[in-house]
């Protein structure tokens, strides 16, 4: 578990959640989702004390669920966000695209408090933790005016954290699946491994399913965040902007995760499709160099089979240049024959090859 007392201009790590919220700034605590299971009890009395509302048994078991979806919840005291973190690695073979695993990240914004629910790893938490005591030890006033100034302004940071980790893997991806559609292409690869491609396959749904679940789910969130009351306060309005602004923006990534995975998705169907049409052609281009060498011999088998007749006055078969003159013959309508469809491109490589 980690605790950080978040002021505008200040960072402050706790070992453990005080008494009361704070009149100033906000409290971000953070689990591990094995941590967060062994203190459900001591943390719901703490927050049925500081805030009048502890977390619904329902949204409890969504925090413990590390499959569940992406999706949005609200109460009257706070927010509910679950988004699906991703897991990249590099599979047996090496592929990125059989490495490819998803894990639910969910937080509960309070007014001035965010609490936060990870996988065991906790990547992301701890890479904000990290982040905010850069921040405040920068000792100016530009880094530390960029410290969150609100519990949902930190909760959006973190997710649009996570949504560019998928922005990040649009290269490797491209990359290995350009790699894929070469060998699959290829005229001189006659073995080919239709189970990369259906891993391929089965990552990229994974992807989709995945960004499309987080856009319907932060566009939940700006749906909601549209229903708050409004603030009379000039500086809280301009909060509420800037959440609203993210908000879109954070949408927005979304968005081009999306389109990029269908690109990839649709370049596969093309590559399978191309391939097929390849190995149609090229058992075409066969089939029609048979059929060409079949026509070359025929009238050849058709002058053997004249003179291999059983009569005994048949023309050139007592003279002594008649074979010479038979083979000559079949020579010259077989190179003519040759000639004529190679001409006609019957013979050979195909047209635009």
């Amino acid at each position: 578990m980690r605790v950080l007392y978040i002021e505008r201009d200040r960072v402050v790590e706790l070992p453990t959640w005080p008494d009361a919220l704070p009149t100033r700034g906000f409290l971000w605590i953070g689990f591990a989702r094995q941590g967060f299971a062994e203190q459900v009890a001591p943390l719901q009395a703490w927050l049925a004390r500081v805030t009048g509302a502890p977390l619904v048994d329902l949204h409890v078991a969504d925090l413990l669920n590390p499959q569940l979806p992406s999706q949005f919840d609200y109460t009257s005291a706070y927010d509910l966000l679950v988004v699906r973190r991703l897991l990249a690695r590099q599979g047996e073979d090496g592929s990125v695209l059989a490495g490819v695993d998803t894990a639910a990240v969910g937080f509960a914004v309070f007014d001035r408090l965010l609490l936060s629910v990870h996988p065991d790893d906790c990547a992301v938490r701890d890479h904000f933790v990290q982040r905010l005591h850069q921040m405040d030890d920068g000792g100016d006033s530009r880094s530390q005016s960029r410290l969150p100034v609100s519990a949902a302004d930190l909760m959006l940071r973190m997710v649009n954290h996570i949504v560019d980790s998928y922005l990040e893997l649009r290269r490797p991806l491209s990359r290995e699946l350009a790699e894929l559609q070469q060998s699959l292409l290829s005229p001189r690869q006659r073995r080919q491994d239709w189970q990369v491609l259906l891993a391929a396959r089965d990552a990229l749904q994974v992807l989709e399913d995945s960004c499309e679940d987080q856009r319907a789910a932060v566009q939940e969130w700006i749906d909601a965040l549209s229903e708050w009351p409004s603030p009379e306060a000039v500086a809280e309005q301009r909060e509420r902007e800037h959440l609203r602004v993210r908000s879109r923006d954070l949408l927005e990534h979304i968005e081009r995760v999306l389109g990029h995975v269908r690109r990839l998705e649709t370049s596969i169907e093309t590559a399978v499709q191309i391939h097929f049409s390849a190995v149609g052609r090229r058992t075409n281009d066969i089939m029609r160099t048979l059929t060409v060498l079949t026509a070359i011999f025929l009238p050849l088998n058709l002058i053997t089979g004249i003179f291999g007749m059983n009569f005994d006055a048949l023309p050139l078969i007592h003279a002594e240049r008649g074979f010479w003159v038979a083979a000559g013959l079949m020579a010259c309508v077989g190179v003519g024959l040759g000639v004529f469809f190679w001409r006609k491109r019957y013979l050979g490589a195909a047209p635009g090859r």
